[in-house]
């Protein structure tokens, strides 16, 4: 038996390659994977060869990117593309195995492959909620990384909150920063994506590509003071400096985006310098100090089913196409030239 994979195997070259599967063992489960969600933002970069991983590496014990200094350390051929949207159905359980049984679903990230072996105990703590559209469940890890911005930006009942991008990412954010209490306007520069902001309860939305001044409208729309709180995550440069000038004196912006190249847009100098702002970033693979004892990745992801379970958070909703598997690399050409009008592009196996 094989598994059907997809890998990056230069940029955008996309191909569908077979390997063979693993031997399942005694307390692991087998998953064939039901749909798994292309990242219009992370999975791109790799996609369109400016990810900072194809001409650097990081170095993990230092923490810093250094430049690649050997042909065969390419970032290519990326496997799994980098899928990090999946959700599959139990399709075989190893010999020991107890709590889970062949039908469940289970939530997780292993890339855009056929089926993939996880441990039961993964499988036990990724169960899809009973009840939940399985389509939800590929928001596990971006319900995450959306979560953590708004763990990080430290949100009070009452207060106004602006969000700069809303794709997928920027629909979470806006949606749980409603949650929290505060007051959201949208900002994108698509009428498209700002309609799903109106829709799923932004009190105001801007489009940024009709708006001269953007900080100025953000100000208008606050009876001058600016917003409380700032979350960037659309990844471009001029969006974070509007994002340091829309935001109050003392104000808090949060940088969630995955920023590419250089920041020719930003300027140090202005409102961040002389409004003493404060720029914190955001970033899935650590939490904020104050919280590491209440909460960690696990406790995110759990959140995030069961606020869409509840009907407080829209996830399935946010999903505009469909693509069965073997037309991925169309799929990818069409978010690549932006083509097409489209939110959340699922991968359908």
């Amino acid at each position: 038996m094989t598994t059907r994979r997809l890998d990056f195997i230069a940029p955008k070259e996309v191909a569908c390659v077979e390997v063979e599967n693993s031997q399942l063992g005694a307390k692991e489960v087998r998953l064939t994977t039901l749909y798994s969600g292309i990242s219009a933002g992370t999975q791109l970069t790799a996609y369109r060869g400016i990810n900072p991983f194809v001409k650097k590496q990081f170095n993990q014990e230092q923490r810093i990117f250094t430049e690649r200094v050997e042909e065969e350390s390419s970032l290519y051929p990326v496997r799994g593309c980098w899928g990090y949207e999946e959700v599959g159905v139990v399709s075989e359980i190893g010999s020991t195995v107890s709590g889970i049984k062949e039908g469940d679903v289970v939530y997780g990230t292993w890339g855009h492959k056929s089926s993939h072996v996880v441990s039961e105990d993964f499988a036990s703590d990724h169960l899809l909620p009973e009840g939940l559209d399985p389509l939800a469940g590929i928001y596990s890890q971006m319900g995450a990384i959306a979560l953590n911005a708004i763990l990080d930006a430290d949100i009070h009942v009452g207060e106004t909150v602006v969000v700069f991008g809303q794709g997928v990412p920027g629909q979470l954010v806006a949606q749980l920063a409603r949650l929290n209490g505060a007051e959201v306007i949208a900002i994108d520069l698509d009428d498209y994506r700002l309609g799903f902001s109106e829709q799923f309860g932004a009190a105001h939305t801007i489009n940024s590509r009709n708006c001269s001044d953007v900080a100025s409208r953000v100000k208008e729309l606050t009876g001058g003071r600016g917003a409380d709180i700032a979350i960037e995550i659309s990844g471009a440069s001029g969006a974070l400096h509007e994002a340091i000038r829309s935001v109050v004196y003392n104000g808090r912006v949060v940088t969630a985006g995955f920023y590419q190249g250089g920041a020719k847009d930003l300027y140090l100098g202005e409102e961040f310098h002389h409004n003493r702002v404060q720029l914190i970033g955001s970033q899935i693979s650590g939490i904020n100090l104050q919280l590491t004892n209440r909460w960690d990745r696990l406790r995110m992801e759990r959140t995030i089913m069961e606020l869409a379970l509840s009907g407080r958070l829209k996830l399935a909703e946010l999903v505009t196409h469909q693509v069965p598997f073997d037309q991925a690399a169309d799929a990818y050409r069409m978010l690549d030239a932006n083509t097409e009008k489209s939110l959340q592009v699922v991968l359908k196996f």
